[in-house]
């Protein structure tokens, strides 16, 4: 047997990243994971096993890493059994450039190989090709199987699934719907993917008590990890002619032991207990009222929708909801319809206008819907997420009276977007054509929900078109705007600069606001002499005016005194700011 390749040094991989190394044994089929990072974008992320014959190791005893000093080794083992699906690429999606996606694989480890560590080739393709070159080594560390493991007394496999782990026989009794959930456990030593758990019903009426009254009862799962449990809920409508008994349920498992793995098939089942009287009976004095064997309808929410189609926090809102006699021969009297709103500091989400929160209908068939229609408020201060509403029922059938239900719906309240825009400073206010002009002022978030991606854009024919990107504020908080505007042409009318803000909210939806300063743009900057007065200056025999050198004087003063100005009124808008803060706080 040639000895193994060594365990390959993996801190230098940009692409297959491992944070531990796997571990199987051999003649088992092993679990393989890690974490791939993208080199480039990807439409399709196609990554294989290569199949290298030699592989190149790093001499450890020495430091130098050139090519030199990197050790051909030919007896390079490959630790998996090899048939025809071993090396076939598998499309894991898209991904963009820098992000990361967890990938796994499972391979059956070949039987005679020694314990030890073993390097496997990995490439990433965008393209669906076999390849027997790696991009780079990941390493798995192989143990030998022992004779325990062979045993088939319990065999613990890679996926293995128990059903109803803990949970009591799901019992009902007709005609009332049966609601249950049972759990579902992952005892294997491998992560299923892909997994589809369903209800298989039994050829004959005679062994299955249910009524079949959804599309399907398909529950999906994209991982059931080793060791996790997951439930499966069901509502199941009693069958009006079955008998009382239990009765065995089938539910198929179908799952993958890797991302593009075989699909597999669990064969799994439960015993529901199912209790049906012979004949109705009519309660009167001389019989005991048993609620479990007295027949009642049963009232459910089959739709409802609100106008308008969005709640908004602080606006009114009409709920309109149609109830359904789902009793299939019974029929309901004296309903009584209480709307009861979910709480947050004590207080009701929604409100009614009227006070009254009750509707009442005289009477609803077996299979008949009618319609309620009630008008709330939602209250203003309350987050944006989706609210309970619990519609209480109360009604008669014939064989039981005062029946008392409750249904649950969930109402989502958005928050409106509140930009408030502060006072814009613009220094300095007046500009030559080339030069720039500061612009500074605050964006705030005056609402309950962020608002995104808040830009600032700038236009007018005297500058030159500029954009300053603010980012995400959220709630309360405050984004700045500072910008440098240059002059493009001189200002030809009132000077006044358009600034829009741009904001989204958080399915992408924008809303822009307007606001104008001044910035006026000129021809030349002050105190720079006309080519008339220059060349006036220039010619031989002619001397400046005597004024001219004290219009020189003037304007350096005007500078100095301009600049004074502007820093004090930003000492005094500084200090006005400190106040307004600690005056707050």
């Amino acid at each position: 047997m040639p000895v193994q390749a060594k365990m390959w040094n993996t801190q230098d991989n940009e692409k297959f990243i491992q944070s531990s190394v796997p571990s199987g044994k051999t003649g088992k089929t092993m679990s393989v994971s890690f974490k791939f990072r993208a080199d480039q974008d990807y439409e399709h992320l196609w990554i294989g096993i290569a199949y290298d014959e030699t592989i190149y190791g790093v001499n450890t005893d020495d430091t130098d890493d050139s090519t030199d000093n990197k050790n051909y080794i030919s007896d390079y083992v490959f630790p998996f059994e090899a048939d025809q699906s071993t090396f076939k690429p598998h499309d894991y999606g898209k991904i963009k450039e820098g992000a990361e996606k967890s990938i796994s694989f499972s391979a059956k480890v070949r039987r005679d190989i020694p314990a030890g560590y073993y390097a496997v080739g990995l490439y990433a393709s965008p393209y669906d090709g076999r390849s027997s070159q790696a991009d780079e080594y990941i390493n798995v560390w192989i143990t030998q199987s022992s004779a325990s493991d062979s045993t088939d007394t319990e065999e613990v496999k890679d996926v293995a699934f128990v059903l109803g782990e803990g949970n009591k026989t799901p019992y009902g009794v007709y005609p009332e719907v049966m609601n249950f959930s049972l759990n579902l456990r992952n005892r294997g030593l491998v992560t299923a993917q892909d997994a589809t758990a369903s209800i298989v019903a039994a050829k004959s009426d005679d062994d299955y008590p249910f009524d079949i009254n959804e599309a399907n009862y398909d529950h999906h799962f994209d991982k059931i990890g080793t060791g996790e449990t997951v439930q499966l809920d069901y509502s199941m409508a009693i069958r009006k002619d079955v008998y009382t008994g239990f009765y065995p349920i089938k539910v198929n498992v179908t799952y993958r032991e890797s991302s593009e793995g075989e699909l597999k098939t669990a064969e799994l089942q439960f015993f529901a207990h199912v209790v049906n009287k012979e004949k109705e009976t009519t309660a009167d004095s001389t019989t005991e009222f048993n609620q479990n064997t007295n027949s009642k309808s049963r009232i459910i929410v089959s739709s409802y929708h609100t106008e308008p189609e969005q709640i908004f926090a602080g606006q009114p809102f009409d709920l309109i909801l149609d109830m359904k006699n789902a009793s299939g021969s019974i029929p309901a009297s004296n309903l009584m319809f209480s709307f009861s709103s979910e709480k947050v500091s004590d207080s009701a989400v929604f409100t009614t206008d009227s006070g009254s929160s009750s509707i009442v209908v005289d009477s609803l068939g077996a299979g008949e819907t009618t319609e309620l229609k009630m008008r709330f408020t939602a209250r203003a201060g309350v987050d944006q997420r989706s609210y309970s509403m619990t519609i209480k029922e109360k009604y008669d059938s014939p064989n039981y009276k005062n029946a008392e239900e409750s249904v649950e719906i969930d109402l989502p309240v958005l928050q409106e977007q509140h930009m408030g825009i502060g006072n814009i400073d613009v220094t300095p206010d007046t500009i030559a054509v080339g030069e720039e002009s500061n612009v500074m002022f605050p964006v705030n978030n005056t609402g309950k929900v962020t608002i995104y991606n808040v830009t600032a854009s700038f236009a007018a024919d005297s500058i030159v078109p500029n954009e300053a990107y603010v980012g995400n504020v959220k709630s309360g908080e405050t984004g700045n705007i500072d910008i440098m505007l240059k002059g493009a042409a001189a200002t030809a009318d009132d000077g006044k600069i358009k600034v829009t803000i741009t904001y989204e909210d958080e399915n992408g939806k924008k809303t822009s606001e307007e606001k104008r300063f001044t910035l006026t743009v000129t021809d030349e900057t002050a105190g720079t002499q006309t080519d008339e007065t220059a060349a006036d200056e220039n010619m031989p025999g002619v001397s400046a005016p005597w004024y001219r050198k004290w219009q020189v004087y003037l304007a350096a003063v005007l500078a100095v005194l301009a600049a004074v100005l502007i820093i004090r009124h930003r000492r005094k808008k500084k200090q006005s700011e400190e106040n307004a803060e600690n005056t707050d706080s």
